[in-house]
């Protein structure tokens, strides 16, 4: 069984910047994809950030040129760098693996989830 293990959240004020990142508990070189998904209250979880196997990246548009997905495979660990936060931010966020293969878009295409971790934006 898989585990992820998220860190890195907390209360920032809009225009920082926090560094989340995912703890694996195996080889995350044999993940076909993994990704960063948040959830506000109230609202359906979404997708953030994804990275392939090959280490093609994919951003949602209103996180797009703010954050930075990446991987680090020799310490089985995905990151999330977040700048130039937005209260819009706040949710808690999520990390999530595929290890099988098949599509890296939603949240049905992903098997293995954190325990996610809070991001709090004040205006």
């Amino acid at each position: 069984q898989v585990q992820l293990v998220e860190s890195g959240g907390g209360s920032v004020q809009a225009g920082g910047s926090l560094r989340l990142s995912c703890a694996a508990s195996t080889d995350t070189d044999n993940s076909h994809c993994m990704g960063w998904f948040r959830q506000a209250p109230g609202k359906d979880r979404e997708g953030v950030a994804i990275i392939e196997s090959d280490g093609y990246t994919r951003y949602a548009d209103s996180v797009s040129g703010r954050f930075t997905i990446s991987k680090d495979n020799a310490k089985n660990t995905l990151y999330l760098q977040m700048n130039s936060l937005k209260p819009e931010d706040t949710a808690m966020y999520y990390c999530a693996a595929n290890f099988w293969g098949g599509y890296c878009q939603d949240v049905q295409d992903f098997g293995y989830w954190g325990q996610g971790t809070q991001v709090t934006v004040s205006s």
